[in-house]
């Protein structure tokens, strides 16, 4: 950060952001967890990025920039190399005639600033920028993969045999460039899967598979061996599945990865889960909650007991919620204990205990070993059985606040779930506090958006008079909505979406609800008491996304899967 805690600090306490005392707890928390000033004030207040960005440019005398939301003119930004660029955190926006305009996440960087005045024989005017705008702008860096590829391997013209290594070889290139690019592109899992005539890689962009190459054949084998060999695997070993870890070292940090590989009929298909421990920084309102449900699940977390339960389909944002509200809770005043399988990211400051089968590690059985660990906090990576639906009820009833996650479609199903997994009722009711039910979006690319507009009677074909009604008409007169959709570009790899934002359903157990829940009522009964209580479904949240212009139509029907 180009000023010091300590200056940050007076800063947001002389604004009124934050309370003195607060912003002391803060710099306490920052330095526990090894995270900058600045990091832990977009973590614990729920204050954005961007806020806090304009503030530190005004106190710099610098304007302030947002990348994402500036036209970015094609020839200027050749200005860096992509790896100066990414090095430095740096990025040539505009020019003309007299001026260079650079965003950069450290304008002090005053050797920077000059090498690029020499370069252009022009005067640079640097902007303050956040790194991870500048990061997403570094992608119209990106030449095609494909093209990359084919020069390396048209590179190697004496062929792969004369190579003695794969550390010789461009195998080891290949396999380093894809871990790359697909990192770049906030990749969250490589798919190299073995077809007839060639060999086909896969990269999961936002939850979405896409194709992004093609390799000959005989280079398949070749690179499940370095992967394998790289992971401390079995090399020998072709027909039986293998699990394993690798880490590789990229400009930006040192990228662990989990691998799997399985034999299928036409060779060994490799899956590699890319952990980036960058895109597990994300607070509750990055995640897409609105300030209502906000307010719900914190007035749930600061009570000392409970549980608060997030449900969903696998993939769909649970565990980055709940880490989102343990680094929100993590103070040195509270022992938090987690049990998970597995552990993917390291949270400082809290214990993660790793499922363990072969030992006996069970969730139940972790769990009961936690309870004699004096915890204030409990995570249970989730309730998948009787026995430690039992002991986490148990846990909050007995003064521990338990965060857990549950395999169901809608907030209220996880009620009779949990008297379904033999917790009674009215164990049920006295304990849980919240269940947040969510789904993952795509949001719409900032930097392609466009705005159309829409028959009312198009809409109608999704969506009910009254859903219109409630979030898009605001004038009863008005016969065509204004909705926005992604045009594509670099950035987006042309899909007009770029990152993802989640919907919610967050069902706080009131009074009412409890003596439903104890009286077994059903959970369509419950659905319709907690939405006369003011619950926002998820489906009303997707609607409100995409009259603010966040998502679109086809994304909110892709995940709900409901039409009304």
């Amino acid at each position: 950060m180009i000023i010091s805690d300590e200056q940050l600090k007076n800063l947001v306490v002389q604004s009124g952001l934050i309370q003195e005392k607060n912003a002391e707890d803060l710099m306490v928390f920052a330095k526990a967890a090894e995270i900058s000033f600045f990091d832990a004030i977009v973590e614990k207040n729920n204050i954005p990025e961007e806020n806090l960005g304009r503030l530190i440019a005004q106190h710099l005398q610098l304007p302030f920039i947002t990348l994402s939301k500036t036209a970015i003119q094609e020839d200027v930004f050749h200005i860096l190399p992509e790896r100066i660029s990414r090095k430095y955190k740096a990025f040539p926006f505009y020019r003309d005639d007299t001026v260079v305009k650079v965003a950069l996440a450290n304008p002090g960087n005053t050797e920077l600033i000059s090498f690029i005045s020499q370069k252009t024989n022009l005067s640079v005017s640097p902007y303050l920028a956040l790194e991870h705008d500048i990061n997403n702008a570094t992608q119209l860096y990106r030449q095609e993969l494909q093209k990359i590829i084919d020069q390396l391997i048209g590179q190697s013209s004496l062929g792969l045999d004369t190579y003695k290594s794969l550390d010789q070889a461009p195998i080891a290139k290949i396999v380093d460039l894809l871990i790359d690019y697909a990192y770049q592109s906030k990749t969250s899992d490589i798919h190299i899967e073995p077809q007839e005539k060639y060999s086909l890689v896969r990269f999961r962009i936002d939850g979405i598979l896409h194709d992004v190459l093609t390799l000959p054949k005989n280079y398949h084998d070749r690179i499940i061996t370095r992967i394998k060999v790289a992971s401390k695997l079995r090399t020998d070993e072709h027909l039986s599945a293998q699990d394993g870890k690798m880490r590789l070292k990229l400009e930006e940090e040192m990228l662990d990865i989990r691998v799997s590989i399985i034999p299928i009929a036409d060779g060994e298909k490799t899956v590699l889960r890319l952990l980036s421990s960058k895109s597990r920084k994300f607070t509750l309102s990055d995640l897409g909650m609105n300030n209502k449900d906000l307010k719900k699940v914190q007035d749930a977390f600061h009570k000392s007991y409970g549980m608060i339960l997030s449900t969903g389909p696998t993939g769909s944002g649970k565990s980055t919620s709940i880490y989102a509200i343990l680094k929100i809770i993590n103070t040195r005043e509270k022992n938090i204990t987690t049990i998970e399988d597995p552990v993917e990211y390291r949270l400082k400051g809290i214990n993660q205990i790793q499922v363990n089968t072969k030992t006996n590690l069970t969730f139940a059985a972790g769990l009961r070993s936690i309870l004699r660990q004096d915890p204030n906090v409990i995570f249970v990576g989730e309730i998948r059985d009787v026995e430690t639906a039992g002991i986490a009820v148990n846990a909050a009833l007995t003064g521990h606040l338990v965060l857990s996650t549950l395999h169901t479609n809608d907030a209220a199903t996880a009620l009779p779930r949990l008297t379904d997994m033999k917790v009674e009722p009215f164990l049920v009711s006295s304990t849980v506090n919240v269940i947040i039910a969510q789904r993952l979006i795509r949001k719409i690319c900032d930097n392609c958006r466009i705005s159309y507009l829409i028959p009312e009677a198009e809409l109608s074909k999704f969506f009910s008079t009254d859903v219109i009604n409630r979030h898009f008409l605001s004038i009863a007169t008005q016969k065509e909505i204004r909705i926005y959709k992604g045009s594509g570009c670099k950035i987006c790899h042309n899909t007009g979406y770029s990152g993802r934002i989640g919907i919610f359903e967050v069902l706080e157990v009131s009074p009412n609800i409890k003596k439903m829940i104890v009286e077994k009522a059903d959970s369509d009964v419950i659905i319709k008491a907690a939405i006369e209580e003011g619950m926002t479904t998820m489906l009303d949240d997707g609607i409100e996304k995409i009259a603010e212009g966040l998502t679109t139509i086809e994304e909110v029907l892709r995940v709900t899967k409901v039409q009304s």
